[in-house]
């Protein structure tokens, strides 16, 4: 029985972070500033708090600003606009990520409306979603141009190759497919109504799963020598009582039989987020700098 390769999402991350690093030092030495990342945390959720931190040392590390906003879970929704107004008008700040998910008396749609497509680094201002949809530069979603990174430095060119993306999240799963599109693959957008699911997962070449159900992608499903990216991150029961373990949206251990390569969870998808998020950043920087955006990236 052959084994699939279990793709470094962690060491591919450290490479583009080391990559970014000499750029940055670069636009320092052009424009006399670091690039700035602005980060707005509303409200005390544990999770949210530990990807902040995560993201605000990593930003340090690689030689950019980074400005913490922590706001309680009562802010209203004119304070937060007129937080990222204020951002928006910030000369020290290039992008500007608002941690979802927001308070339920928020208007997430409404606050990601609200931010400066220009430093709208999540990628998910309609304005950076509409030019993706018709080929223009755009400020890309995070985790998506993270999986096409992974897709890349695993097949090369992925021309012609069949897509089957498994989620229809504007997060992920529709950008994930626009990009696919934009490298000339025949793209299948499913989710969890698509009839007969299996037989459409097992035509692709490429799988990527986020549907955001544990394990729901089963290992006979996979095509053999398929390359699977698996987006999922689901807190499940861990067979020590009292515990619990992350798993993906694919059965890993079943699917290992059958795949080229697939993405562990966690160690995967993850790592790829926050360094993205870094480059998109270096972009938006350079482009409000008038300088052109490093190549490669």
């Amino acid at each position: 029985m052959t084994i699939g390769k279990l793709i470094d999402g962690k060491g591919f991350a450290a490479g583009l972070r080391v990559q970014l690093t000499d750029h940055i030092i670069d636009f320092v030495a052009k424009t006399g500033r670091k690039p700035g990342l602005a980060v707005v945390l509303v409200g005390e959720d544990p999770a949210s708090a530990v990807y902040v931190r995560s993201k605000g040392k990593m930003t340090v590390e690689v030689g950019m600003e980074s400005f913490e906003f922590r706001r309680p879970a009562s802010i209203s929704q004119d304070e937060l606009l007129e937080l990222i107004e204020e951002l928006n008008g910030d000369p020290r700040v290039d992008g500007i990520l608002v941690q979802l998910p927001l308070p339920k008396h928020l208007d997430e749609q409404a606050v990601i409306a609200a931010i400066d497509p220009a430093k709208d680094v999540d990628g998910f201002h309609v304005i950076n979603s509409g030019r993706l949809a018709v080929g223009l530069p755009a400020l890309v979603p995070c985790t998506p141009l993270g999986c096409l990174m992974l897709l890349k430095d695993e097949l090369g060119d992925l021309s012609g190759l069949e897509a089957v993306v498994v989620g229809r999240s504007n997060i992920v799963g529709k950008p994930m497919a626009q990009l696919l599109l934009g490298e000339s693959c025949t793209v299948t957008i499913a989710h969890s109504r698509t009839r007969d699911l299996a037989s459409v997962v097992h035509r692709a070449d490429i799988v990527v799963a986020a549907v955001g159900r544990p394990e729901m992608i089963k290992g006979e499903w996979i095509k053999p020598g398929a390359v699977v990216i698996d987006v999922g991150i689901n807190r499940v029961a861990a067979e020590e009582e009292g515990k619990t373990k992350i798993v993906g949206d694919v059965a890993t251990a079943e699917a290992i039989s059958h795949v080229r390569a697939i993405t562990p969870v966690p160690g995967g998808v993850g790592p790829m987020t926050i360094a993205v998020l870094l480059r998109n950043t270096l972009v938006a920087a350079c482009v409000r700098a008038g300088l052109k955006a490093p190549e490669g990236l």
